[in-house]
C-alpha cells in the first residue's frame, strides 16, 4: 500500500503566519402478425393450403424458404441458383420452381420437401415465371432479347416440353404470366421493357390460341392475375397509379382499383376478392376489394422497421391468398434489405370503427354514462355489442348487459361502478360474414377515500451496520390491510429492494428491519382497494461509515492530563493507518491540528487521500524537526467531498502526538 506524506513543517508555517485554513477538495392498421424471413431477395410467394405452408423464393440466395401460416420457418431448400417463379400442382403434392441458374424447372414433394425431379427445358434458357392452365405447367423464359413461352406437360409417362408457344406475340425477356387453371386462360406481359402489350391465350386445346395481343395501360409488368371465372385480368405495374382491369376476351377495360402509386403485386382469392399491392413508403401497401366493386374493403399499412423515414415496402409479386380466403400473405422489405412475411387475417372482411367514450372521473357507486359509435358499411341498426367492466375487484372482467346500436351506429349505457380506482369499460363487436370483429375501451378514474399512511425514522442518523426497525402505520381502509416496505440504499449499484410485505397488526402497524450500511430511502406502499385510495410514505435515514485508525513509529505512549499521547522524537515521522468502509472512488479526509500558545487547537491543513480497495489508507506525517510541539490528527469521511454521497459524514477519533528530543 502506498504511504502518502503531509508536511508538519508546512502546517506549522501556516499556523504561525496566518490563521487561514486551506482545505484540498477532491475534485446523461398493420398486419395481424409478421416474422422475419431468412432471404436476401423475394422472387415469388406461393401458398399450399392443404399443408398450410408458405413458399418464398430467394433468387439472390439461391433457395426457397418454407414457413407455416404463422411465418415460422419449417424448411430451407438450397442449391437453386436464381430461383424465381413458383407453382403448386393441382393435387397440392408438388411445388414447381423456375430455376434460371440451372435452366430447369425443379419439383419438390410438399410433404417431405424432398426434390423429386429436375426437368430440362429443351434448350429454353432462364425460366422465370410459372402458371398452371389446362393441366400443363406454362413457363416464361429467355435471356434479354430472347423471351418466349413454353409448356411442360406432366400428364404422361414422360414429361413433354413444348417451346415457341408465344405465337405472334413478342417478348424481350421472360414474360410475366397469369392464368385461370380451369378455363384455359393464360395471360402474358413484358417484365423487362416498357412494352405495354398484353397477350391473352386460350390454352384449352392441343395448341395455344392467341386470342388478343394489344397495348394496354402499364409496362414492366410486376404481376398479373386472372379472376377465378376466367373473365377478368388485373395487372400490377409502376404506372398507372392504380390496378386496371381488362376483359380476357378482347382486353377491353372493365374498370380500375384505385390503389395508388407504384403497383407491385396482385392476387385474387377463390371467391373473387382482390388484393392489390403497391410499393408505398408513405402510404398503405395492401388494398382489398370485392370483385367488380371499386371501393376499398380494407387497407394495410406496413410499419417502418428500417433506418430511413419511409416504411417497409411490398416485394414485387409479393401477395398470395390462402385457398380458403382466410389469410393473405405479403412479403415486404425494409431499407436495410431485411425481409418479412406478413400475415393478414380475414382481409376480405371490412374493418368497422368502434369508439368508446367514458367520463374521465366519476364518483364511486353513482351512475355514469358511457357512449360511443360503431361505423362501417352495411352495419344495421340494432347491432349488438358486448360490454365488460374491469376494476380492482373484477380484474378478469365482469360482463354487463349487452347494448345495441341506433340507426346512426351510436350507443350508450349507464353503470354505477361499485369499486373505485381505474375502471375500464371494454366494448366489442363480434363481426359477421363481411365485417371483422372490433373492440375498444376507455378508462374512468373512480373516486376512493383518501388513505393515511406514515413511516417513522425520517432524518435519523445511525452508526454503520445498525439494524434499524422502521414502522409503517396504516389508517382506516375498506378491505386491504397489506403494506409493503421497500429499502433503496444510496448508490447506483444497490437496487430498491422489498424488505417486507404483510398485513398490518391490530394497531395498523407493520415493522421491517433495515441494515443501515448506507443512507437509505425507505418507502411504505399501500396499493389500495375498491374503496380506499393507494398511498405512499417515505422516510430517509442516514448511515455513518466505519472508521478505525492507528498510529505507529512512536517510542512510547503516555498521558498529558487525561488524554493519551503518542510520543515521537522530533525527527521521527508519525504514520497514521486508517481503515474505512470502502466504496468505489472513496477518499478519506486527513486533518491536522496543532496546539497553540493560546492553549487552543488550530486546524493547520487537511488533504484527501484515496482508499485502497481494502478500504485502507496510510499517511506519513513529516516530523517537525523540533521538540515541544503537540499535534493531533484524524481521518474522516465527508459526504460529497470524499468522492461519493452514499453515507453520512463521519469523523474518526483524534490521535494525539507529542514531539520531544
Amino acid at each position: 500500500m502506498r504511504t502518502r506524506t503531509l508536511s508538519t513543517a508546512t502546517a506549522l508555517a501556516v499556523l504561525f503566519s496566518s490563521a487561514a485554513l486551506v482545505a484540498v477538495a477532491s475534485g446523461p392498421a398493420a398486419a395481424d402478425s409478421d416474422k422475419l424471413l431468412d432471404v436476401r431477395s423475394a422472387g415469388d410467394v406461393l401458398v399450399d393450403g392443404e399443408h398450410r405452408r408458405v413458399y418464398v423464393s430467394d433468387p439472390k440466395g439461391g433457395k426457397i424458404v418454407v414457413t407455416d401460416y404463422a411465418g415460422t420457418a419449417k424448411a430451407t431448400l438450397d442449391g437453386l441458383p436464381d430461383v424465381e417463379g413458383l407453382a403448386l400442382s393441382p393435387d397440392s403434392g408438388q411445388v414447381y420452381a423456375a430455376v434460371a441458374g440451372l435452366n430447369r424447372i425443379v419439383s419438390v414433394e410438399t410433404a417431405s420437401y424432398s426434390q423429386t425431379a429436375s426437368h430440362a427445358l429443351g434448350g429454353a434458357e432462364k425460366p422465370r415465371t410459372l402458371a398452371w392452365a389446362s393441366g400443363k405447367l406454362w413457363f416464361g423464359h429467355g435471356r434479354s432479347g430472347e423471351g418466349g413461352i413454353g409448356s411442360l406437360d406432366l400428364s404422361g409417362s414422360e414429361p413433354v416440353v413444348a417451346l415457341g408457344q408465344e405465337g405472334e406475340a413478342d417478348f424481350y425477356g421472360a414474360p410475366e404470366l397469369g392464368s385461370d387453371p380451369d378455363s384455359g386462360v393464360l395471360v402474358a406481359g413484358e417484365k423487362e421493357t416498357s412494352s405495354d402489350a398484353l397477350a391473352v391465350y386460350d390454352v384449352s386445346g392441343a395448341k395455344p390460341e392467341l386470342r388478343v395481343n394489344k397495348s394496354v395501360e402499364g409496362s414492366f409488368f410486376d404481376d398479373i392475375a386472372v379472376s377465378p371465372d376466367g373473365t377478368q385480368i388485373i395487372t400490377a405495374s409502376g404506372a398507372p397509379y392504380y390496378h386496371p382491369v381488362y376483359s380476357t376476351k378482347d382486353l377491353s377495360p372493365l374498370g380500375r382499383y384505385d390503389s395508388g402509386a407504384y403497383g407491385a403485386a396482385v392476387d385474387i382469392a377463390p371467391d373473387g376478392t382482390v388484393a392489390a399491392g403497391t410499393s408505398s413508403s408513405y402510404g398503405p401497401d395492401v388494398h382489398i376489394y370485392r370483385q367488380g366493386k371499386w371501393s376499398k374493403v380494407r387497407e394495410y399499412d406496413f410499419p417502418n422497421t428500417g433506418q430511413t423515414s419511409g416504411a417497409d415496402t411490398l416485394a414485387e409479386g409479393g401477395l398470395a391468398w390462402a385457398p380458403d380466403g382466410s389469410r393473405l400473405f405479403a412479403v415486404s422489405s425494409n431499407s436495410e434489405g431485411v425481409f418479412s412475411l406478413r400475415v393478414l387475417t380475414d382481409p376480405a372482411k371490412s374493418l368497422p370503427t368502434l369508439t368508446v367514450e367514458a367520463p374521465a372521473k366519476a364518483p364511486r357507486a353513482k351512475p355514469l354514462t358511457v357512449k360511443g359509435k360503431l361505423t362501417g358499411s352495411g352495419l344495421p341498426a340494432g347491432t349488438e355489442l358486448t360490454v365488460v367492466r374491469k376494476d380492482v375487484e373484477s380484474r378478469d372482467g365482469k360482463a354487463l348487459p349487452p347494448v345495441k346500436t341506433k340507426a346512426d351506429g351510436s350507443y350508450s349505457f349507464t353503470d354505477s361502478p361499485p369499486a373505485g380506482g381505474k375502471v375500464t369499460y371494454e366494448v366489442a363487436y363480434g363481426g359477421d360474414a363481411t365485417h371483422a370483429a372490433a373492440s375498444a375501451s376507455d378508462t374512468v378514474e373512480v373516486s376512493r377515500t383518501k388513505t393515511t399512511l406514515t413511516l417513522d425514522k425520517n432524518g435519523k442518523v445511525y452508526g454503520y451496520g445498525a439494524d434499524v426497525s422502521f414502522t409503517a402505520h396504516l389508517g382506516t381502509t375498506y378491505k386491504n390491510r397489506t403494506v409493503e416496505i421497500w429499502a433503496d440504499p444510496y448508490g447506483a449499484d444497490k437496487p430498491n429492494k422489498l424488505v417486507k410485505k404483510g398485513a398490518v397488526d391490530s394497531h395498523g402497524d407493520l415493522r421491517a428491519t433495515v441494515d443501515m450500511k448506507r443512507d437509505t430511502k425507505v418507502t411504505a406502499v399501500f396499493s389500495g382497494d375498491a374503496r380506499s385510495a393507494s398511498a405512499k410514505a417515505t422516510s430517509t435515514a442516514y448511515a455513518k461509515v466505519k472508521i478505525s485508525s492507528s498510529v505507529s513509529q512512536h517510542y512510547k505512549t503516555g498521558k498529558i492530563g487525561s488524554t493519551k499521547y503518542h510520543y515521537f522524537h522530533k525527527n521521527t515521522d508519525p504514520v497514521l493507518a486508517t481503515t474505512m468502509t470502502y466504496y468505489e472512488g472513496r477518499k478519506q479526509r486527513f486533518e491536522l491540528q496543532v496546539y497553540g500558545p493560546d492553549r487552543k487547537w488550530h486546524t493547520t491543513g487537511s488533504e484527501y487521500f484515496k482508499l485502497g480497495t481494502s478500504g485502507k489508507s496510510t499517511v506519513r506525517l513529516e516530523a517537525p524537526g523540533e521538540s515541544g510541539i503537540r499535534a493531533r490528527i484524524r481521518s474522516s469521511y465527508v459526504n460529497g467531498t470524499s468522492g461519493d454521497n452514499v453515507n453520512s459524514t463521519t469523523h474518526g477519533a483524534w490521535k494525539y502526538l507529542n514531539f520531544t528530543r
